[in-house]
């Protein structure tokens, strides 16, 4: 036998003149089966490197230990961190993950999940792309018996547990720094409002506004569509060649933050002297760019364990779980663009 290719049940049970089965039943210690006919079938095994057909027995038991995950995009950071706590927290139960992305739009979710379902994953989290709304390639997993859980993006048009930030709460707090730190005119760079998590920090950074007396200008909100760092830098040069530009930005990623940061020190201004800067999402590169940028944590990492665990749970259960949402603190993260004083 060529020892260049894996051997497979049959080929043991060929060399030691037994069934497939019977050399399946010994290698998991079937009491049915002879002590000597285990010894012989796990000593041929180990000599010969056998290696299970994980697939092949997962699919009899009509599961495969996968899980499918879905992001907006991979290289981001805050979704790296996610993938991370996702991975992590499956391969303690078991679990293998498989990553796509679906570069934020919507054709590339329904061909990343339809690619996922056909594979045969158990169950899939996925934060949505910019463009979904509908989810008729989401409710084909539920037609199907396998469970979702979102998380960050998310749509009310599906059933399922969601995990997210208390996006409101997070940029509400970014804001009232802005205020503490002397800055009066506040702009907004948001994400599309039909975006749960844009409309979150969007509502959360017009309350902290109206909460402290300054004025809410509908001039100074500029919704970006593909929340990027162009856009950032194009809204921030439109604003502060406006007739009445803002002395503080409040950005709805980190990414964005970081374009109009480009902007801004292009043309001359002093970040934080003469425009304050706050991001969210809390990117590495926040840390180490000049000056630093303040922004908000997501806790990603965590936010993938979470949604992980409930996964994994449903999937056990043989449940689908309710329509709750589960939401986690954020965290104010000070650096040096918000410190005007």
């Amino acid at each position: 036998m060529s020892e260049k290719r894996k051997i497979t049940l049959k080929d043991i049970a060929h060399a030691l003149n037994i069934s497939p089965s019977t050399a399946s039943r010994a290698l998991n210690g079937y009491h049915s089966i002879s002590d000597e006919t285990i010894r012989q079938v796990k000593d041929y095994a180990e000599k010969h490197n056998y290696v299970p057909n994980a697939l092949a027995v997962n699919f009899r038991k009509n599961r495969t230990s996968l899980i499918g995950l879905v992001v907006p995009h991979i290289v981001h950071h805050f979704f790296s961190t996610t993938i991370s706590g996702v991975i992590e927290t499956a391969k303690k139960h078991g679990y293998h993950v498989l990553v796509s992305q679906s570069g934020d739009v919507k054709n590339g979710e329904v061909f990343a999940c339809k690619t996922l379902l056909g594979i045969g994953v158990d169950g899939l989290i996925i934060s949505v792309s910019n463009e979904t709304i509908e989810a008729d390639h989401l409710q084909d997993f539920l037609d199907e018996g396998k469970p979702i859980v979102q998380f960050d993006k998310i749509t009310d048009h599906i059933i399922s547990p969601k995990v997210v930030v208390d996006d409101f709460n997070g940029a509400y707090q970014a804001v009232k720094n802005l205020i503490e730190n002397g800055y009066r005119k506040i702009a907004h760079l948001s994400g599309r409002m039909e975006v749960k998590n844009a409309q979150g920090r969007f509502q959360g950074y017009k309350k902290a506004i109206e909460d402290h007396g300054l004025e809410f200008r509908e001039e100074w909100v500029k919704g970006c569509w593909d929340i990027l760092e162009q856009e950032g830098f194009d809204f921030t040069k439109e604003l502060m060649e406006s007739p009445n530009p803002p002395d503080a930005i409040f950005c709805i990623t980190d990414l964005v933050a970081l374009g109009s940061m480009k902007y801004l020190q292009s043309a001359g201004y002093d970040v934080p002297s003469q425009v304050g800067l706050m991001g969210f999402s809390n990117w590495m590169l926040s840390e180490y760019i000049t000056p630093n940028l303040s922004s908000v944590h997501q806790h990603g990492f965590e936010m993938g364990e979470k949604a992980t665990e409930i996964l994994i749970d449903l999937i056990k259960k043989h449940e689908f779980g309710a329509d709750e949402l589960i939401e986690l603190k954020t965290e104010l993260i000070v650096r040096q663009s918000s410190q005007k004083r």
